[in-house]
């Protein structure tokens, strides 16, 4: 097995990762409460219980709220950041309620601005990656590369990365960026699985329905960018949320993952984890639960051993149709 692309880095991670997007309640101005902070505590304990140290936020998560709960959990434990790989993602610009729609603004004064705010609501001095949210269109590939520049020189950043971006998307950033992105952010799954089905289509008809950027994959693989999966497990529906709703082959593949989760005795979380994991791309899933319970239901991800024939067994029961 391949060492984690991270690691290559000299970032010592976790292969599972804790999206902290569900901390602080509502995604609204609602102030945050007693229980919202109880909440934190508990999911980063749940979290480091089985093995993560790595986190994962957005300047937007419930509106900034999720940064300050998670800020007040590592002031209320010093000590703490220093056992933690801490990454954050700007980028996004909600609608302001005045005519202005939801946006995006790689501007150098964003990018500068918001990382000052992530480190204001968390309480800390550096991140230790900083992700480029979604693609801007509007991106001056110089003006990034020159944000970046003061924010490494600063020590306020110490790695970068981008998050939904394709290989060419990259290709540019990095030409006008003398910092190497090492992280790429993208939605993989059980379920989403159009970053397979890009390589099993060549030179078939199917391969124009796909939106999953051809050759992103590749292209990190051979430039040491570690892939991270958000919403890996797919809202739960292979791990017990009711799909009595959803097409035959979701309802088919939840309980070909249950029956595999009985037969190795661990969980169906730990299963469609392992699923994910066994890509020689070494894709690092970032759970997005706050749940503790069902953060610990994934602690087996790393130990259960898919065969070859298992793992094609699940992706052609979630493709719904033979391979061609």
């Amino acid at each position: 097995m391949r060492m984690m692309p991270l690691r290559q880095h000299n970032i010592e991670a976790s292969r599972l990762v804790l999206g902290c997007m569900g901390l602080g309640g509502g995604w609204d101005e609602s102030p945050i409460t007693a229980d919202h902070l109880k909440q934190g505590r508990e999911v980063v304990d749940a979290a480091l219980s089985i093995g993560i140290n790595m986190f994962d936020h957005a300047d937007i998560y419930t509106r900034g709220k999720a940064e300050k709960v998670f800020g007040q959990v590592l002031k209320d434990s010093p000590g703490l950041r220093e056992q933690m790989i801490i990454q954050s993602k700007c980028g996004i610009k909600f609608a302001d309620g005045q005519g202005l729609p939801g946006r995006f603004d790689f501007s150098r004064e964003h990018i500068l601005t918001s990382v000052d705010g992530i480190l204001e609501r968390l309480g800390i001095e550096y991140l230790d990656i900083l992700l480029l949210h979604r693609p801007d269109a509007l991106m001056e590939a110089e003006e990034v590369g020159d944000a970046i520049q003061l924010l490494k020189s600063s020590g306020k950043v110490r790695a970068f990365g981008v998050s939904n971006m394709s290989e060419g998307q990259i290709r540019l950033l990095q030409a006008y960026s003398s910092e190497p992105f090492i992280v790429n952010q993208l939605e993989m799954s059980l379920e989403k699985i159009g970053f397979l089905e890009n390589g099993v289509h060549v030179n078939q008809l199917a391969a124009r329905d796909n939106v999953f950027p051809e050759g992103t994959l590749e292209y990190c693989q051979l430039n040491g960018i570690q892939i991270q999966a958000w919403s890996p497990l797919a809202r739960g529906i292979y791990s017990g949320r009711d799909v009595s709703e959803h097409k035959e082959s979701v309802q088919a593949t939840a309980k070909l993952v249950q029956h595999y989760a009985a037969e190795k005795s661990t969980t169906a979380e730990a299963i469609v984890l392992a699923w994910l994991m066994k890509h020689p791309a070494q894709i690092q899933p970032v759970i997005g639960t706050a749940n503790p319970d069902r953060i610990q239901a994934c602690a087996d991800a790393e130990k259960v051993v898919l065969t070859r024939d298992e793992w094609y067994t699940l992706y052609v029961s979630s493709r719904g149709v033979p391979l061609p």
